[in-house]
This record gives structure tokens, C-alpha cells and sequence, in this order.
């Protein structure tokens, strides 16, 4: 089915970042599971599949890929598409429609398909992933899970023999996992071939048929499933790879403790030099009808409301997990209270000062979940250096290193793994030095080391007085920093307390 046999591969501009004698070769109806930290070539390889190394990816390659006898270099980038199916780590990136149904057909009409063939093909897809409560929505409107549903369904209707999925559980919560593996069985069922590339691999142990282990752009292990199962979590750890035991275990005795309202004590009485104050916490995305002068948002009319807080005291120094399901409005939460919403009506009270609109700029920096959005320059110091007051190479370079990116100084951010942007991005927030900093999944996308290198620096700012909130779906990070826990539900507060 697939076969891959390349000496070597440099991206342009990277001499480094790339693959270096892989051997490589994938059964028909096989799944596997790609594995390894962040940057070690999981996504390059799926790239040199789907064919976007090298007709989008530019660098240079020695070697041959095959997929069924096609010679994937070689071939049109539109002939591979009924052929190699991807999902991508952000489905955002791949949309484009603005609703489902016309998502869910874009792709078979984009390559000419019979309509009628293409509404069949509709049809069974809907009902084959349950996505009939789904149709007829704005892409805008859905939660990650959702779009996640509506991006495999997408690759689903062109029917590939191949499906490839890069990271497709990092932002998503654990409702939403359980989702994806329903349509991973479900295309393992129909003799789909599947390649995961996935740091989160607790929910993928019983799925997959081989595991390959990636380190420095090489295959360095390989595991039958068994095999692989039978590893310990100290033994996945040392390979710097998430344990498999975690979110489970955390799934089982926290599932409803801290993710429900079950056995809650509320947070004690924060003393004034303690706390920051959130109120009128209210925003909407739908348009506001107003005449002349805009209405104010208040609680007497916030039902119809996207986020509707009226207070809220925040712990000062501590590091805050701001927990949900997707959609719960925690992106939005994190948007109103760094001020990228300017019709929210937030104030924030700190140290006596009350400050809203522009000004609450200035008081809070934002990673955004999407980094992308947010990396404008041409190498990784400027990008860390862009969010300092007054430029200073060492102290860039110091938590450069810190973030596990020395070496990469001045490598393009584009260039650079999902989980290597992600780390650029939290190094631009430290640089920024502000009060508040906000983290919008910080974790997803990065392995065990990596994840507990942010955790222990999250730990670091919250010492040196720092107030930080975590949006996050992982466990792990919760467990290793976390101090407080604010969950939303709709877009309302359901409770703060204390880990």
C-alpha cells in the first residue's frame, strides 16, 4: 500500500529539521501510529504521503514514495485526493465553506464528481459519523469536537483507500476524543489504511496494529500493538513520550470531581491585596440591534448572551485551569478578558485600578490556540523579541532555551513543528512580561518532556507573582500546576474552586 524510501529531506531554509534514512512500509487496511517528541518528523512523513512535500513543502528529497504504485512526487496534488485523505491538527486549516453541508461536499465537487453521485455519498456519510444533528450549521458555530466530526467527514465523502490524521485529539476534550475514536473504528472497519500522528495516545492503544517511533527525523523503535501495551509508563516517559495510564486514570477518579459539580468547595474569601476582579463579564457574538447608541450588555438580559459573567474574583499568583467541553466558552472567555473583544463590557480591578476596553490590553498577553495567528517574523528570536518592551538578546535567548527551541534562533516559525510554534508563541508571552497571561491550550501538540517543561514554567511565573490561566483539556497539566479551577458551561461560570 504505502511504501517510503527516502535517504534524506531538508525543508528550504532548514538544514536541520527533516528525515534521514527512512524505511518504511504500511499494509493495506493497517493502522499506525506515528510517535515520538515534538519536531522528530511524525508530520514530515505524513506530508511526503499525502503529497504536500514536495509540491507545498519545499526542500530537498532523495528518496521514493509510493502509494498504491503511485509515485506520489510525481503526481498532481488534485489526482491524489480520492487516493490520500488528511485531517488536519486545526480542522479551521482545511475549511472551505462556511457551513457543514457545504464542507462536508466540497471536496467531491471540487473534483467533478456525478451531484447525484456526490449527494449519495452525503447521505451515507451523515448518517455513517451521526451528523444529522450537524447540518445546516455555520463552521463558525461549532465547537472543536464538531468541526473535527465535519473535517473527517469531509475526507470521508472522497472515499480515500488512506486516511491520515496529524495530532487530531489535541484540542479536543474527552467527549470529543471518544467522537474521533468512533470514526477511526469506523473507517478501520471498512479496511481503511490510517496513520495517526499523535502525542495523547491513551485513547489509541486499543486501535492501532504498529507504533513507530521517531526521534532526530529516524525511525528509532517499532511495536506491534502488544508490544507496545506492554510498556510502562516510566518506560514511555523515558522516551519522552506521554503515558498511556494518565488521562485514563485521571478520566476514572477525577471524571467527576473536578470535571463536574460534584463534591465542590467553593474557593475561600480572597483578601483584597489577593485578587484580581473580573466584572460585567458580557459578550455576544450575534450582531446587536441599537440605534444610534449602542446598547450596554447587562445580567437582566444575558440569556441569548455567548459569555455572560457578572463577577468573578480571580487568585492573584496562582495558576488558574480554566476548564469545559468544547464550546463550553472558554476561547471566548480568555479573547473578552485580553481585551481582542471589544464589545465584551469587562472591567478588571487590580491593585485598586480599574481598567476596560483598550487599556485591558496592557494588562494581559494571549497564546492564542491557533498559533499561526500570531507569529509574524522571520525567525524564532525576533518572533520572542517582537513582545519586549526594550529588545535584549539574552534574556530571548535564556527563555529560548528554557522552551527546549535553542538551536532553532533563527529558523523561520513557519518552519517549525505544530508543537515548536506552540513553544515560540509561550515564549513571546513570557517575553511580554505582563500581568495577566493567558494560555489558550498551550499544551496540545507537545509531548510528556515538553508538556512538563510548560507546566513547570507556568509554575516559575506564578511564583515571581504572575496571574496565569490555563485553558486546557489535559490532565496531566492540571495535576502538575494548576492551583485553582474555573469551569464554564454556555458560557457561564459553573464553579471555581480549589485543586
Amino acid at each position: 500500500m504505502i511504501n517510503i524510501e527516502v535517504q534524506n529531506f531538508s525543508y528550504k531554509g532548514s538544514a536541520s529539521a527533516g528525515l534521514h534514512d527512512i524505511s518504511l512500509h504500511i499494509k493495506d487496511g493497517e493502522t499506525v501510529l506515528l510517535c515520538g517528541a515534538s519536531g522528530c518528523g511524525k508530520t514530515t512523513v505524513l506530508r511526503l504521503i499525502n503529497g504536500l512535500i514536495p509540491h507545498y513543502y519545499r526542500g530537498e528529497l532523495n528518496g521514493r514514495i509510493t502509494v498504491n504504485g503511485i509515485d506520489i512526487p510525481s503526481a498532481e496534488l488534485y489526482d491524489l485526493a480520492s487516493i490520500v485523505g488528511t485531517v488536519f491538527q486545526n480542522p479551521r486549516s482545511q475549511f472551505f465553506s462556511v457551513d457543514t453541508d457545504g464542507e462536508i461536499t466540497f471536496g467531491t465537487e471540487n473534483i467533478g464528481i456525478d451531484p447525484d453521485e456526490i449527494l449519495k455519498r452525503k447521505s451515507e456519510v451523515v448518517n455513517e459519523l451521526e451528523l444529522k444533528p450537524l447540518l445546516g450549521k455555520s463552521l463558525f458555530e461549532l465547537s472543536g469536537g464538531e468541526k473535527q466530526k465535519i473535517a473527517c467527514a469531509g475526507v470521508s465523502a472522497l472515499m480515500p483507500d488512506v486516511m491520515l490524521l496529524d495530532e487530531p485529539s489535541s484540542n479536543l476534550d474527552w467527549k470529543a476524543i471518544e467522537e474521533l475514536k468512533k470514526v477511526i473504528k469506523h473507517w478501520k472497519a471498512k479496511g481503511k489504511t490510517i496513520i495517526i500522528s499523535e502525542h495523547r495516545l491513551w485513547y489509541l492503544k486499543n486501535l492501532i496494529d504498529r507504533v513507530i517511533y521517531m526521534k532526530d527525523g529516524r525511525i528509532e523503535k517499532e511495536w506491534n500493538k502488544a508490544g507496545f501495551n506492554s510498556l510502562t509508563s516510566d518506560e514511555l516517559c523515558a522516551l519522552g513520550l506521554r503515558p498511556t495510564e494518565i488521562e485514563e486514570k485521571y478520566i476514572e477518579e477525577f471524571g467527576r470531581g473536578i470535571f463536574s459539580t460534584e463534591n465542590i468547595h467553593p474557593c475561600s474569601t480572597l483578601s483584597s491585596e489577593s485578587r484580581i476582579t473580573l466584572k460585567d463579564m458580557f459578550f455576544t457574538y450575534k450582531p446587536q440591534k441599537y440605534f444610534i447608541k449602542k446598547k450596554k450588555l447587562n445580567a437582566a438580559d444575558s440569556a441569548d448572551y455567548t459569555l455572560a459573567i457578572p463577577e468573578l474574583e480571580i487568585p492573584r499568583g496562582k495558576v488558574i485551569g480554566l476548564i469545559g467541553k468544547n464550546g463550553a466558552g472558554k476561547s471566548t472567555f480568555l479573547r473578552c478578558l485580553c481585551g481582542l473583544e471589544k464589545d465584551c463590557t469587562l472591567r478588571l480591578t487590580s491593585d485598586e485600578e480599574t481598567v476596560s476596553g483598550r487599556k485591558i490590553l496592557k494588562k494581559c498577553y494571549m497564546v492564542m490556540q491557533d498559533v499561526n495567528h500570531q507569529l509574524f517574523t522571520d525567525s524564532v528570536e525576533a518572533e520572542v523579541m517582537l513582545s519586549m518592551d526594550n529588545e535584549d538578546k539574552d534574556q530571548a535567548a535564556k527563555i529560548i532555551a528554557e522552551l527546549g527551541l535553542a538551536g532553532y534562533e533563527n529558523t523561520h516559525p513557519m518552519a517549525l513543528s505544530g508543537g515548536q510554534k506552540q513553544r515560540v508563541a509561550i515564549a513571546s508571552a513570557l517575553a511580554a512580561n505582563a500581568e495577566i497571561l493567558l494560555f489558550d491550550e498551550p499544551t496540545s501538540g507537545l509531548d510528556h518532556a515538553h508538556m512538563t517543561s510548560v507546566a513547570d514554567l507556568l509554575t516559575e511565573l506564578a511564583k515571581k507573582g504572575r496571574t496565569i490561566i490555563v485553558s486546557t483539556h489535559d490532565p496531566e497539566l492540571i495535576s502538575l500546576c494548576c492551583d485553582h479551577i474555573l469551569c464554564l458551561e454556555k458560557g457561564r461560570l459553573k464553579y471555581m474552586r480549589k485543586c
